[in-house]
């Protein structure tokens, strides 16, 4: 039963990386669709529940849910899983442009690029339309989630959105509480606490343990640049990339030309922004691109996932509380706003630039959320009209 239901985790998450495109936020709305709204896997409070908790956590906060999701549906083998599906599509198209294959470029080329960002819109609006009515059903819990959005209106940075759910958190238990608690149920994560404990250790002491070890080979210098950018980012994606560049470019292990193409082709992908650790790897060791590109991706992933190994046992004694469940009212609302907040930027100013494209997003929104269209059904259409409009 376990190998079977690892299998349908391997399945639905390849789908997903082979058609999310739009970055992390929209990868959230995307799950939603697939995971909560579709096949029920887990419900909706239980889902916004892990994408509050991996907010928190470092690391790329939608693998980060992904790997959750493959771990409740089908324990650890089911999260391996959900990880190797997310993410090797895109690792494997962009180890493929490390080695010299070709860009999306001219006209058909940008048209296809821009019709993608726009089905992001339409997949990012669908979420906090659905996630509000679910979680924002009174005064208190959508005044919290135009608070937080507002706050990332006023500043993107990644401390902005740690703040905005905590002060979710606390608005929560002040005015989000409720006579009687309610049970949320057990995510059913199935991590002991022995397992937990071992997992922060271990992250730690890698992150002690790599620096001093580095000057040993040039392997282990390689996999501590890896570990350390995925280690010591908060709020996932392009917030790594500034880390990336000071462990890679400023040694002179890639050039700055290299590396922002590499960059770009990243955002031509599906799947998690991660995987431009794929194309580092590759290009640092052209000899071996394949070994480089799997050390690259091991490296990112490795400590999100062990600080979220750490996390999840303890997650669930928390949530049973009934000042808890206030807090997760709150942060669950705060969310919402943060969700809100993306949809304007950086997806609607960065892609909604014509009457022609509000249409595009227009059109995809309406067959996600009247029409219950399949997503990738969506994708598709969407790059045909960017082709379209340019």
């Amino acid at each position: 039963m376990r190998e079977r239901s690892a299998l349908e985790v391997l399945l639905t998450f390849l789908k997903l990386g082979l058609t999310s495109f739009g970055g992390p936020i929209a990868h959230i709305g995307y799950f939603r669709e697939e995971i909560v709204v579709r096949r029920r896997w887990i419900d909706d409070a239980k889902y916004t529940d892990l994408v509050a908790l991996c907010q928190f956590l470092p690391g790329p906060a939608s693998s980060q849910v992904g790997f959750s999701l493959g771990l409740i549906r089908a324990g650890y083998w089911g999260a391996l899983a959900a990880w190797t599906g997310f993410t090797l599509p895109s690792a494997v198209l962009l180890t493929a442009f490390a080695y010299g294959a070709g860009a999306l470029g001219g006209p058909i080329g940008l048209g296809v690029l821009h019709g993608l960002k726009l089905v992001a819109v339409a997949i990012v609006a669908q979420a906090v339309w659905g996630m509000a009515r679910t979680l924002c059903p009174d005064r208190p819990r959508a005044s919290i989630a135009c608070v937080a959005a507002l706050m990332i209106l006023a500043n993107t940075s990644s401390l902005a959105q740690i703040s905005a759910i905590l002060l979710g958190g606390v608005a929560g238990l002040w005015f989000c509480r409720t006579s009687a608690p309610t049970s949320p149920g057990s995510l059913g994560v199935p991590v002991s606490r022995h397992v937990g404990v071992l997992a922060l250790t271990s992250f730690f002491v890698l992150l002690i343990a790599l620096p001093a070890l580095s000057g040993s080979s040039h392997v282990v210098e390689l996999f501590d640049a890896f570990y350390r950018s995925g280690a010591l980012v908060f709020g996932g994606g392009h917030v790594v990339l500034p880390l990336l560049s000071k462990e890679f470019v400023t040694p002179g292990w890639v050039s700055q030309d290299s590396f922002l193409a590499g960059y770009g082709a990243a955002q031509a992908v599906p799947g998690p922004l991660f995987t431009f650790a794929a194309y580092l790897g590759a290009v640092v060791e052209p000899a071996h691109a394949i070994a480089g590109a799997a050390l690259g991706l091991l490296g990112i992933f490795l400590p999100g996932f062990l600080v979220l190994l750490g996390t999840l046992p303890f997650w669930d004694v928390f949530r049973q509380r009934v000042g808890a469940q206030a807090i997760m009212r709150g942060i669950n609302a705060a969310v919402v706003g943060l969700l809100g907040a993306a949809l304007y930027n950086p997806l609607w100013i960065s892609s909604v630039k014509s009457s022609g494209d509000f249409a595009l997003a227009l059109i995809g929104f309406v067959l996600l959320t009247a029409w219950r269209a399949p997503p990738f059904i969506v994708v598709i259409l969407s790059a045909l009209g960017g082709i379209a409009l340019a």
